[in-house]
């Protein structure tokens, strides 16, 4: 009887102690969830940290950027110049999605506004809407495929669809804007000096216009595609 009592104490003894490491797992295991959480938590919030530095930093640079511009004398008057500012909203925008990158053309254009325009805001809605579509519509083409045929396509649609809303753009808002304060009439005189075809404002557009977004969406595919070859491990 003793005997029987000793091997029941025992066996409680024994499953006492095995609840009570198993209960130790637990919370051990628990401790460890709980600390790759917070770790986890804690790296999100470093990667978002420095997502918000690179694009401010891309944000800038574009902004730079829209000071290097440069006319093209015999084939577009000279209130027509190229500049390439849109580069690193399409890098941003291949880094962290389309919307990105049509933020930071937002933010160039924001500062821009504020520190140097002379447009009342007009200048800087019209570079909104024909960037912001260029970047949006490559960005969106290549991190489909994320390569270098889905860049190539996304550069010929981005194009194409910038020469379309910049044409629309400044048919119904820039030029028109332009011409209350230089007068209509002395700017479609400057597209027609280039281009005898030109008597109006919609052959302006077309024949000037439309022709200068897609020589210089071209030029921006060219610089583009020169960039994302230098840093696509990165991207």
């Amino acid at each position: 009887m003793n005997e029987q009592n000793a091997i029941k104490t025992n066996l409680r003894n024994e499953g006492f102690s095995s609840v009570e490491n198993l209960s130790k797992n637990i919370n051990k295991e628990g401790s460890n969830i709980q600390y790759n959480s917070d770790n986890k938590k804690y790296s999100t919030k470093k990667i978002n940290t420095k997502a918000m530095i690179l694009i401010s930093l891309l944000s800038a640079i574009s902004f730079i950027l829209m000071y290097i511009e440069t006319p093209i004398p015999g084939l577009f008057p000279e209130f027509l110049k190229i500049d390439i500012s849109d580069i690193p909203a399409i890098i941003g925008g291949m880094s962290f999605g389309p919307f990105v990158g049509v933020g930071i053309v937002v933010i160039k254009n924001v500062i821009h506004l504020v520190t140097a325009s002379h447009t009342g805001g007009v200048g800087e809605l019209a570079n909104i809407l024909a960037g912001g579509t260029y970047v949006f519509v490559i960005c969106t083409t290549f991190r489909k495929s994320k390569d270098n045929k889905g860049l190539v396509k996304g550069m010929i649609f981005a194009t194409i669809s910038m020469a379309i809303v910049g044409g629309l753009v400044n048919y119904f808002i820039l030029l028109p804007f332009y011409g209350q304060i230089m007068g209509l009439e002395a700017i479609i005189n400057m597209g027609s000096a280039i281009n005898k075809n030109i008597t109006n404002l919609f052959t302006l557009v077309l024949y000037i216009i439309v022709p200068f977004n897609i020589l210089k969406g071209t030029i921006m595919s060219a610089c583009s595609l020169f960039v994302y070859k230098k840093m696509k491990n990165l991207i």
